[in-house]
């Protein structure tokens, strides 16, 4: 019996490891796992790539990618040479597909490299992209871009419905979320040495946070919940990983409520600490909101956490809704409510039994749905 053959793809995505963030490694994960060398990704020169590609089952082609002040738009030269390169590629080698790891750039120059070279176009859209990029000429190219994908992947059911508020058919809407590195992300690892490097008191409760320091992610309202917390006896510290444009804010919410002692900004870390990081805390948070239209589009952070053995308290705003189902595998409580954010907290410090319980089935649902084998069997059947 002949066997079929591998699909082939022309991967167009600025964002590829070793550039860190969610979308990078969900890029990398999945198309290692979908074929080999007939997957050719296109995306940025960035430091340490090479080392990177050498042994990546993928053909990568890495291109200079930087704006242009004098251009405009600032931003043509990355266009071009997105362009240019992934035209080459396509001309040269039958791909069966053109998939685009934005509407932009990346979706513009892939839906001219199909329609010039005859192959279905698809398109990932995340969700911090449609609601924040206002309503002007980027933003009508944009959804220009995505009305005319063959296929447009959500990654989650709140992105699919602002797809659809947009104009973008349903019938060609594939929701797929991403996924977490189980092997890597897992409880059982050593961390007593990170709580230590905090001075955390024994028995003290350790609240986790990781992301971007902008002021939707809600560091804010987690630290002016904890002198409630300490007054009503929870011997509680915050630690965030990440680093971002809010330090110096959050650095003065903290010392204006006081608790400058028990907040940790502990900026990048070590990736091999990541994972023990989650395995220190006793409970994740991101009380995410929306400020202006931006806002949360999944959250893969809660996925690693999860993985870790860890239940979350997610904000209400945008699609985490899919990351952390309320009340099975964390809570979720509207950022903006610093009552409702308190509320939580206290009940999960408080109630051992329901904190247990939703760190279980959180765990349960990450190493059983969104191992990254699972993503890419989903992303190939879809695809």
């Amino acid at each position: 019996m002949q066997r079929p053959m591998k699909q082939g793809y022309l991967v167009i995505t600025e964002l590829f490891l070793p550039t860190k963030g969610g979308t990078a490694v969900w890029f990398d994960e999945v198309y290692r796992r979908l074929g080999g060398k007939e997957i050719a990704i296109v995306t940025a020169a960035v430091p340490g790539d090479a080392a990177h590609d050498a042994d990546h089952p993928n053909a990568v082609h890495r291109v200079g990618l930087r704006r242009v002040r004098w251009l405009r738009p600032e931003s043509l030269g990355m266009y071009l040479k997105l362009f240019a390169k992934s035209l080459a590629l396509a001309l040269r080698q039958r791909f069966d597909a053109v998939h685009a790891g934005r509407a932009l750039p990346e979706g513009l120059v892939a839906l001219g490299v199909a329609r010039l070279t005859g192959r279905p176009v698809v398109v990932y859209a995340h969700g911090e992209e449609l609601t924040g990029w206002g309503h002007g000429n980027k933003f009508r190219v944009m959804c220009f871009v995505l009305r005319h994908a063959d296929h447009v992947v959500a990654n989650s059911n709140f992105t699919c419905e602002v797809l659809a508020g947009m104009g973008v058919s349903r019938e060609r809407i594939v929701i797929i979320n991403p996924g977490v590195d189980i092997q890597r992300f897992r409880p059982g690892l050593p961390f007593q040495d990170l709580r230590d490097g905090i001075g955390l008191p024994r028995g003290a409760r350790l609240l986790l946070s990781v992301g971007r320091l902008s002021r939707r992610k809600g560091f804010d309202t987690v630290i002016r919940c904890l002198p409630a917390l300490r007054a009503a006896g929870h011997d509680v510290h915050y630690a965030i990983v990440g680093i971002g444009e809010d330090r110096a804010y959050l650095q003065s919410v903290a010392r204006d409520a006081g608790v400058q002692e028990h907040v940790h900004l502990l900026g990048h870390v070590a990736m091999d600490d990541l994972p023990r990081w989650y395995n220190a805390c006793d409970l994740f948070l991101l009380v995410n909101r929306d400020i202006d239209g931006d806002t949360e589009g999944f959250g893969l952070v809660f996925l690693e956490a999860a993985a870790c053995g860890k239940a979350s308290i997610a904000g209400k705003a945008g699609g985490t809704g899919s990351a952390v189902l309320d009340g099975v595998t964390g809570i979720r409580a509207d950022g903006d409510d610093q009552a409702a954010v308190a509320e939580a907290i206290r009940r999960l410090l408080e109630d051992g039994a329901q904190l247990d319980a939703l760190a279980r089935q959180a765990m349960q649902r990450a190493r059983g749905e969104f191992g990254w084998d699972a993503v890419a069997i989903r992303t190939r059947s879809a695809l």
